[in-house]
């Protein structure tokens, strides 16, 4: 649902609980009244309703707040994720439906001059009121999720979260129906029967419909080819997907919703998404304008676990087969080299200058090298290793801070653990 509906649907339900509500219970509940005076209620009642107007006033406020700092002293790429909460406009709904019903009960006090005021809807816009200021300590409660530790945290957690979805493992060993295919198999391929193309203006993939995808395929026993990966942006003409071995034509239509598209990359079946977010928070801190080498220091330690998970993974599982073991859907997936070039070259361009980035650039990589078990992706690895040095050494340090550069330390400056190993 789209967030503006939000607060649209709880104007629109109080408008006709106050159309409704205290009409009721005027005509059917007539001894149903509080023993507060007619001008102590209408008080209350006005204050509730004007004071939900100013609480609305400052959830702007906080939004824009959130946006600006998050867009500048982060990633613009952030504004989305901390603009669109869904708690904000909650929070607006509340705040305008306990004013559409104040005013409403309003209506209702000392009605035709018989001194009464309305029990129950009294109560309800009591309790409207209460949950507004709950909603509203809530928001300012966000504001901390502004700090750069808990930013660097939420984005962990949703990159910990996606890694766990996309790379399925059953009793530790790689789940069967994500195999790769055989040599055979890929020679069976053939020439694709049906190409779908995209037609539109750019938009990135957020993810595939893997399930239905297989289904598709399965039922007219072919077997589909993504031509791009999640994250990809898409322009004109530009290739979805190739249908083979099969003489049935899949629903185009069908097709393109399994496809599904977005205004920009979002966390759903893309594992680089949270890495490619930390980097570009870690780069940013490193910025002259900015300075700060020790967020990128503390954004380099949530890269680093996201990488210790990705060690242990299938990284091969492009490929999914349905319950037979048929072969039946291929998609691009990066590479064990496609993220630590993702996640350590960048930093190490924008950070040779700082000893504390380098340092904490190698602690990370030998902790990497040390816990992973397949010896070409160890490699990989130590290759990083020696370009690290590479840069250190052509770096801009004297001799003394080279040989500082050369050892690492999990805290970037502040606790010495070993020098530079042969790589």
């Amino acid at each position: 649902m789209r967030l503006w509906l939000i607060p649209m649907i709880y104007i629109v339900v109080s408008i006709a609980c106050g159309l409704t509500l205290p009409r009721l219970e005027h005509y059917y509940l007539p001894t149903f009244t509080h023993d507060m005076s007619v001008t102590t209620a209408q008080a209350f009642l006005s204050a509730s309703g004007s004071g939900m107007l100013v609480l609305a006033g400052i959830i702007f406020s906080i939004a824009m707040v959130m946006v600006q700092f998050s867009a500048i002293a982060y990633s613009p790429r952030l504004v989305a994720w901390f603009g669109n909460d869904p708690t904000m406009f909650h929070s607006l709904g509340i705040f305008f439906a306990t004013f559409t019903y104040s005013m409403s009960t309003l209506a209702w006090v000392d009605r035709g001059g018989d001194g009464k005021v309305p029990l129950l809807s009294g109560l309800l816009v009591l309790v409207l009121l209460v949950l507004s200021l709950l909603l509203f300590s809530r928001l300012v409660q966000r504001l901390t999720d502004l700090q750069i530790i808990n930013v660097l945290s939420l984005i962990g957690n949703r990159g910990r979260q996606v890694i766990g979805k996309t790379f399925k493992f059953s009793g530790g060993k790689p789940d069967p129906a994500y195999r790769a295919p055989s040599s055979l198999e890929l020679a069976r391929l053939g020439p694709p029967l049906q190409t779908l193309t995209y037609s539109g203006e750019p938009r990135a993939i957020a993810e595939f419909d893997i399930d239905f995808l297989v289904q598709e395929a399965r039922r007219t026993d072919g077997l589909i080819v993504m031509a791009c990966g999640v994250g990809d942006t898409v322009v004109e003409n530009t290739p979805l997907l190739s249908v083979h071995g099969t003489t049935q034509q899949l629903s185009v239509k069908a097709l393109i919703q399994a496809v599904r598209l977005a205004p920009a990359r979002t966390f759903k079946q893309d594992p680089k998404y949270p890495i490619r977010l930390l980097v570009d928070i870690a780069i940013k801190a490193l910025s002259p304008a900015i300075n700060d080498p020790t967020t990128a220091v503390q954004a380099i330690g949530q890269i680093e676990d996201l990488l210790h998970r990705l060690a242990r993974c299938d990284l091969d599982s492009g490929y999914v087969r349905d319950a037979d073991g048929v072969l039946r859907l291929m998609f691009p997936m990066p590479t064990w080299d496609d993220y630590l070039t993702l996640a350590f070259d960048e930093i190490r361009q924008y950070g040779v200058g700082s000893l504390q980035v380098v340092r904490r650039l190698r602690a990370a990589l030998n902790a990497i090298a040390d816990s992973v078990a397949d010896e070409d992706r160890r490699e990989s690895v130590r290759q990083h290793l020696r370009h690290l040095d590479e840069v250190i050494g052509h770096s801009s340090h004297d001799v003394e801070d080279r040989v500082v550069a050369l050892q690492e330390d999990r805290q970037g400056l502040g606790l010495s653990r070993k020098p530079a190993r042969s790589h």
